[in-house]
This record gives structure tokens, C-alpha cells and sequence, in this order.
């Protein structure tokens, strides 16, 4: 599975109340320059202004504290719950409010060198959200819609051997109900201090019944997981990964306890 703020302008009227201006009386004679002192309006402007300048470099250079980034990721995960990790595609206004707090905790990223301690992305990952869209032809084919339903998608990266194992679990509807997965095997190598080279190595589909059911369009289900590319560390924190890959593509893993998926 491989991968690469936006905030609203405070008006400075939501930030002080308007200050009524003093009527000032016509002079006949212009004030003289040394003893002229500012009205009370002007005086209002300026530390408005001042007040909105604050704002906004809080609001572009926000504080990285633990109880910030906290109530981000409680946010992100309350937000996520019941879209099935977006797989099927979900509305355009809960993607762009879930891209916006990516794009905040990216900027809030305790480890802004990621491959440079590539234990803290090493071991098993579940993907709670990702851009990968399965939709109409294809998720009929795929029998996606009918017969066939998603589990769990895990990641399991080996950071001494330069491998990531990614599995797909499939729950297949009927009177026999069983589960099988789609296993896809990749290597991968440091090309930046944020970014992973991913080359596929290979992939097969156990068991061999659920294999029989996907062989006819396989290789549409391999274009749509297939890891070759390259993939951007954007967020890692002990329980949240979130990377981007190159073909537009984001995505967001928390980790597991498993350790054999």
C-alpha cells in the first residue's frame, strides 16, 4: 500500500469589540504636528491589528504540544468511525475535513526525520483510512458488492531486512462462510529522511478457493494495491503513521498489537 492547514481569516471583528469613534469638532486651524495625539478609533484599528497579526502567526505556526496533537488524532479517529477506511469512497465534505487535520498533524509531526529511525515505523500497522478508491465496475467485478467483504488491512514492516508485508482479509459471504487474505510482499530502501523506495515482489491470494474466485480479475485487484512507487513519512508517533505516496494517494495506520497477521 504505498504512497506522497487551511484555516479560516479571523476577522480582528471577532477578536475585539468595534470601538465607538469620538465625534471630533472641524478645526479651523490644522493641529500642530508635536502636540497632535491619535483618536480613540485609530488607536482601536492599531491594536486590532496587532491583535489579528498574533492570531494569525499562532494560527500558521500552531504550538506542538502532546495535549494538541491528542485531541487532533481523537478527532480524526471519531471522524473515521463507519466509513470503512473510505474504501468505497465517502462524501466530499468528510474528505476535505479529514485531509485538513492530516494536514494539521503533519505540521504537528514529532518525528520529522522518520527514516532515520525507521524503529518507530517498524512492526504491524492496521490502515484505518486511505484516498484507494474501489468503485462501480470494479467493485462489482471484484464481487464487493455482493458476496465478498473486506477485514482488516495490515502492514507488517521488517526494518532489518528492508521488507513490508501487506494483507488484505476477505470474508466471503454463503453457507460455508470462510476468510482468506491477498498477501503482497515488497522491498523497500531510504531515498530521504522522509521518504521510502517500494518495488512489488510478489502476491498470491490464500486459499486456494478464494484465489479460484479473484483469478479471472486479478490483476485489476493488483492495480489497485499494487506498492510499487514511493512513499512519504508525513506523521509517526508511537500509535499513528500517516503517509502519501506518488500517486496522490494518503494514508493513515494505527498500530497493532499483532505480530503475525
Amino acid at each position: 500500500m504505498a504512497t506522497n492547514l487551511l484555516h479560516p481569516n479571523i476577522s480582528p471583528s471577532h477578536i475585539l469589540p468595534s470601538t465607538p469613534t469620538i465625534p471630533i469638532k472641524k478645526l479651523t486651524k490644522p493641529p500642530n504636528h508635536k502636540h497632535f495625539t491619535p483618536s480613540r478609533s485609530n488607536f482601536s484599528i492599531k491594536v486590532a491589528d496587532q491583535t489579528s497579526n498574533i492570531l494569525n502567526d499562532q494560527i500558521n505556526n500552531p504550538p506542538t504540544d502532546y495535549s494538541t496533537t491528542t485531541h487532533l488524532k481523537t478527532k480524526l479517529n471519531h471522524t473515521l468511525q463507519g466509513l470503512n477506511r473510505g474504501i468505497f469512497g465517502i462524501p466530499s465534505e468528510k474528505k476535505s475535513e479529514i485531509e485538513e487535520m492530516v494536514m494539521m498533524l503533519e505540521s504537528l509531526n514529532p518525528n520529522p526525520n522518520p527514516t532515520g529511525d525507521l524503529d518507530k515505523v517498524g512492526g504491524c500497522w492496521k490502515l484505518i483510512y486511505s484516498t484507494i478508491t474501489i468503485l462501480g465496475s470494479k467493485r462489482t467485478k471484484l464481487g464487493l458488492r455482493d458476496f465478498i467483504s473486506l477485514g482488516d488491512f495490515l502492514q507488517v514492516i521488517d526494518v532489518d531486512k528492508g521488507k513490508a508485508v501487506n494483507e488484505i482479509m476477505f470474508n466471503v459471504r454463503g453457507l460455508n462462510l470462510f476468510s482468506g487474505k491477498l498477501i503482497i510482499k515488497a522491498s523497500f530502501n531510504v531515498s530521504s529522511k522522509t521518504r521510502v523506495d517500494i518495488r512489488y515482489d510478489t502476491s498470491t491470494i490464500v486459499p486456494d478457493q478464494l484465489m479460484n474466485m479473484f483469478r479471472k480479475n486479478y490483476d485489476v485487484l493488483l492495480g489497485i494495491f499494487n506498492p510499487d512507487g514511493w512513499l512519504e513519512i508525513t506523521y509517526v508517533d508511537e500509535t499513528l503513521r500517516i503517509g502519501r505516496d506518488d500517486k496522490g494517494n494518503i494514508f493513515i495506520l494505527e498500530r497493532s498489537s499483532q505480530t503475525n497477521p
